[in-house]
């Protein structure tokens, strides 16, 4: 445990160092630890390889061969990135987010529920939201059992702006009220959370377990939904705010969610390599189907 604790305090040390150089440098370093991650993540390597082929059956062997190393360079380069977004100059920061789009859906003090995909950059767009826009914020936080790190990535997110992480294991209660208040939840829900409370739906043609908390928040919010797309770019990253989705939610909690998996498919479709391939989203099927990984 204590060597473990130590590793991490040299890595956040690190990080610390990395807040300080030229991006082209931060990004340089991130490029070869992808690298290295490819080579050296076996598993990972096939679990994201399985979910492209599954995404993408048109592309060919080599076409997902790329895609892969390049999920593994951007998720790296996105990480290191960690080190300017949770230790560089405020001013430093906001110059290396842009936030675009139809921003004034988030002014004022209306419920909103952030749907924000888990592309790599999206603690950039957390920090570019939070240090940007003068209202408070929302976000639902698992603890890390390694306590060096949580305390890290907790600091981190809490850093610029009025902030409350708020625990998974907390229950709903919390957001709702939050919600209400008017701070925004900034809301992740394209993963495979396990298939208690979640509904089998298209994405990509593939039935995957979907948490249908995106329509079910907006609900006991009485709140709208807007996407918030986080890009990497050279300079940084590109945050773009998207229109409120209209008659969302419905009264169809599945058809909800299948809309929600259909709108991600075309936010993915822009910028494949990303997207989190290296998630299990298949992990879970429905009766009778068997195992893809």
């Amino acid at each position: 445990m204590w060597f473990s604790r130590g590793l991490s305090h040299v890595g956040i040390a690190v990080m610390h160092v990395l807040g300080r150089l030229p991006l082209v440098w931060v990004r340089a370093l991130g490029w070869l630890l992808g690298c290295l991650l490819y080579g050296l993540a076996v598993p990972r390597r096939r679990v994201a390889r399985t979910n492209l082929r599954l995404c993408f059956p048109d592309k060919s062997l080599a076409e997902i061969r790329v895609l892969t190393f390049q999920t593994f360079v951007y998720f790296a380069q996105a990480w290191l990135d960690r080190g300017w977004l949770w230790h560089g100059a405020p001013e430093v920061v906001r110059q290396r987010l842009t936030l675009s789009g139809a921003v004034n859906e988030l002014q004022g003090d209306a419920p909103v529920v952030i749907f924000a995909p888990h592309f790599v950059g999206l603690d950039a767009g957390w920090t570019a939201l939070t240090q940007q826009l003068p209202r408070p914020f929302t976000t639902i936080y698992t603890n890390q059992a390694n306590q060096v790190l949580d305390a890290w990535i907790l600091a981190g997110r809490q850093r610029l702006g009025t902030t409350q992480l708020l625990g998974r294991d907390a229950g709903v209660k919390p957001v709702v009220t939050a919600l209400r208040a008017g701070a925004p939840l900034y809301l992740l829900p394209d993963m495979n959370f396990g298939p208690k409370d979640s509904v089998f739906v298209p994405f990509y043609g593939v039935l995957a377990a979907t948490v249908p908390s995106l329509s079910r928040f907006a609900k006991l919010g009485r709140a709208k939904v807007v996407p918030v797309v986080t890009r990497m770019t050279r300079r940084g990253y590109e945050v773009q705010v998207m229109p409120a989705w209209p008659d969302f939610p419905s009264q169809d909690i599945v058809a909800d969610t299948t809309l929600m998996n259909l709108q991600l498919q075309s936010f993915i479709d822009t910028m494949p390599a990303q997207y989190f391939w290296v998630h299990k989203r298949f992990k879970d099927r429905p009766s009778g189907e068997p195992p893809v990984y």
